[in-house]
């Protein structure tokens, strides 16, 4: 049983559930120098079952020597370090392939600076209990974001419900990145063949998750702004989305009338 909102069921009904296994916590960074102790901290102390992985994308702020020193003190922190910045996709790609290598059981996306509260990290690993996917949402009740300017709030609400309608998925959050994968879920989901980066990488894994039939859950979080550091957030990204949540609803269509099925 799990205690968010079910969105997808196909093909899960009356599915069994195994036992979750170990949790591993997938941080990207890129200069986060100011965060990473204190978030790590606070995940060790959420969750002190769960493993973390740091994957460092050659911080010139030295976040990456930063987190080899935790890892050096505590056994369950791990440091993945990357030749240089590639995109938010091939991070969490990249530490979804060493989790799984692993042989860890729950693969967790959270970003750095504080945003994703590991506090609630345990209400999505209940709910994943009974799902293939969970993802902590803003937008169903009882989410909502703290110190966010409005024309975030627009954006992140208009490119979910974009995604939403266009690609016909039943997630109130697309966009989110705070998610809980079970390890059989990422290994269904043709990982190599994922090649969205930035904003639209975490819309591209929830359709294939729907198209794939696999159960998903939004449990509701609290997006804290962050205070520390600079967003990553920009133009680019904003288009890369744009333009393939577009192609992909459209591509979608176009094989749906044509009977080839979806992409």
């Amino acid at each position: 049983m799990n205690d968010g909102v079910d969105v997808a069921r196909d093909g899960t009904q009356g599915r069994k559930y195994g036992p979750l296994g170990t949790t591993l916590v997938i941080i990207p960074t890129y200069d986060e120098a100011e965060n990473i102790k204190p978030i790590v901290a606070r995940v060790r102390k959420a969750v002190p079952d769960a493993h973390v992985l740091v994957v460092d994308d050659n911080s010139p702020d030295g976040t990456g020597k930063i987190a080899d020193e935790i890892a050096g003190t505590d056994e369950q922190v791990h440091v993945l370090h990357r030749k240089g910045k590639e995109g938010l996709g091939a991070a969490y790609l990249a530490g979804f392939r060493w989790g799984i290598e692993h042989d860890y059981g729950v693969l967790v996306e959270m970003d750095a600076d504080g945003s994703h509260q590991p506090e609630e990290l345990p209400r999505l690993l209940t709910a994943l209990g009974g799902a293939d996917l969970v993802l902590g949402s803003r937008w169903v009740p009882g989410g909502r974001v703290v110190n966010w300017p409005k024309y975030r709030e627009y954006i992140s609400r208009g490119g979910s419900t974009y995604s939403r309608l266009l690609l016909d998925v039943p997630i109130r959050d697309v966009t989110g990145g705070f998610r809980a994968f079970r390890k059989e879920t990422l290994e269904g989901l043709g990982m190599d063949a994922v090649a969205s980066q930035g904003y639209c990488f975490q819309v591209d894994l929830a359709w294939r998750a729907i198209k794939a039939g696999y159960q998903v859950v939004e449990v509701p979080i609290t997006f804290v702004d962050r205070e520390l550091g600079d967003s990553k957030m920009n133009r680019d990204i904003l288009v890369e989305a744009l333009w393939r949540v577009t192609a992909w609803g459209v591509g979608s269509r176009v094989n749906r009338i044509t009977g080839r099925g979806h992409t």
